[in-house]
């Protein structure tokens, strides 16, 4: 490990004289270079940009006139050189480095505007392998990470906010100060640590390397939340650089600013109505959902879902599968709901959620694929967990029917609907549904059995708010997300109502189950998949 050197204190101010510009989006470059050069700050620049500046009626200089080389090789070698990282590593106050500096004729560089090659971009274009590499920048990264290094002279620029702060500061007092300098190389070098964090991670794919080595995870800022789960707790909203509608992506139309629970339980929402083909709607509170429906329309099957809980779904989180229309959101809008989220709503349903000024409106313009790659990741205390997302999807063809009694075409359908919602609640999961409806939902409980019970209590409550008198699981299908360990939780979801149940199966008593659902008559499936989520 190098030794500290006994560098002199880095100055306060710095009057930055020279700005070494390299961008491949060149978005504001016209203003922020006749910015600098009306400021004394001589530019110099490479390539394409070069050309620009110089187009604007701009004078620049070529890096290659500060190098004596030109540039070579498709443009993977131009900065590569001691004068530009001298430039930039050089301590000015440090008499062995301006020695060095006067000896090799290297002159300062005082600022650093690179905006890197579009790797991420490239990627997500779908782009091949070589064009891909050829996308992995070499010198940005290394000036930005050299200039940032020293931060005690250097101001380096990695996006337009970092640029806007740098005009800010100079045209108030033409420089640079020692506070600013280190914000903006924090920013660059996070910056670069996300850029390699992005490459590592696709070339990690390229090799189908499923658990490489070391990982690393980059975000942007989204957004800094107001708190976190709790007021006493900080959080803050990063996007990553996967394009999956959702949340993430969805345009806030009106409302309050998201909080962090808010975001959590329309990312949950949306992920589950996502799973459906007709036209559907999830209600979800705490991260589970405690209605879901589908009908011939948004409102039909939003009115289906409310019925289920009602109770639950006040202050809750609304995702559909469709564009919303007016009369869908006079719908909603009669009791307090804190989000909903869709791909899309028409001008009418946005005049009616206007008037309710806190609900916050998110539109997708789309809808995830519950099909798609990819990857879910949650922090432990000294690391995190990775696992892939769970893709599966069961069909009529995965079931293993292992009861005498066979499930009707309608029963199998409710099993199919009640497992696919069970997938998304949290573990232990017993969900009851009908006809396209869930009628009870138990979640995360540390038993089957009383999961199984809760759900039947939701399902009884609905049929006594519907004015029925037997509960909304009677004739219902059963699903639970993970095998019955014992045959009391079979034994609830038959005295709820249930007269079908789906399962992963797999329990050493599974022979018990079985024979306890003939006696009941009741059919069973085996899905052979287990969902946990936990």
């Amino acid at each position: 490990m190098p030794a500290a050197p006994d560098f002199p204190p880095a100055p306060d101010r710095v009057a930055p004289k020279r700005a070494l510009i390299s961008l491949s989006d060149k978005t504001g470059l016209e203003d922020a270079a006749r910015a600098l050069h009306g400021l004394g700050v001589e530019l110099v620049s490479t390539g394409g940009t070069r050309a620009a500046i110089a187009g604007f009626g701009l004078p620049v200089k070529d890096v290659a006139d500060l190098t004596g080389f030109p540039e070579m090789m498709d443009g993977r070698v131009k900065t590569l050189h001691p004068v530009v990282h001298g430039g930039l590593l050089g301590v000015r106050d440090a008499a062995d480095h301006a020695e060095a500096m006067a000896t090799h004729g290297i002159g300062p560089i005082d600022i650093v505007w690179v905006d890197l090659y579009p790797f991420e971009s490239t990627v997500a274009s779908g782009a091949g392998f070589d064009a891909v590499v050829e996308n992995i920048d070499i010198g940005g990264p290394a000036m930005i990470r050299s200039g940032s290094k020293n931060h005690g002279y250097v101001a380096v620029c990695v996006d337009s906010a970092s640029v806007a702060e740098l005009l800010e500061a100079l045209k108030a007092d033409g420089a640079t100060t020692l506070a600013l300098r280190k914000r903006l190389a924090a920013r660059a070098f996070a910056r670069t640590a996300a850029y390699d964090a992005a490459v590592s991670g696709w070339f990690a794919g390229q090799v189908g390397d499923a658990a490489p080595a070391r990982k690393s995870v980059a975000g942007s800022l989204a957004q800094t939340l107001r708190y976190g789960e709790n007021p006493h707790q900080t959080g803050a909203f990063y996007r990553t650089g996967e394009a999956r509608p959702g949340v993430a992506h969805a345009e806030q139309v009106q409302g309050k600013a998201l909080g962090y629970n808010n975001i959590a339980d329309a990312d949950a929402a949306y992920e589950l109505v996502a799973e459906f083909e007709a036209p559907a709607c999830v209600i979800v509170k705490h991260a589970n959902p405690c209605g879901v429906a589908v009908g011939a329309d948004l409102a039909t099957a939003y009115a289906r879902a409310l019925e289920c809980d009602a109770v639950s779904a006040f202050g809750g989180v609304i995702a559909v599968n469709r564009t919303l229309s007016g009369a869908d959101a006079k719908l909603i809008t009669d009791i307090f709901t804190e989000v909903v989220i869709a791909p899309g709503a028409d001008d009418e349903a946005r005049a009616i959620f206007a008037g309710k000024k806190n609900l916050r409106l998110l539109l997708t313009d789309g809808l995830p694929d519950p099909l798609a790659a990819g990857e879910v990741f949650r922090s432990v205390a000294g690391g995190f967990l990775v696992q892939s997302r769970d893709r599966s999807r069961i069909t009529p063809a995965d079931l293993k029917i292992v009861t005498r009694r066979q499930p009707t075409p309608r029963e199998i359908e409710d099993m199919l609907f009640a497992f696919t919602v069970a997938k998304h609640v949290k573990s232990n999961a017993i969900v009851y549904a009908k006809d396209g409806q869930t009628a009870g939902v138990g979640a995360g409980q540390m038993n089957r059995r009383d999961s199984a019970r809760i759900a039947a209590i939701r399902a009884r409550e609905a049929g006594e708010a519907k004015g029925l008198a037997h509960s909304l699981a009677q004739g219902s299908a059963c699903a639970s997300e993970a095998f019955f360990p014992f045959a009391d939780g079979l034994l609830e979801a038959v005295a709820a109502g249930a007269t079908a149940v789906i399962q992963p199966g797999g329990s050493i008593r599974d022979d018990e189950v079985i024979a306890a659902a003939d006696e009941a008559g009741v059919a069973m499936a085996f899905t052979g998949v287990r969902v946990f989520r936990h």
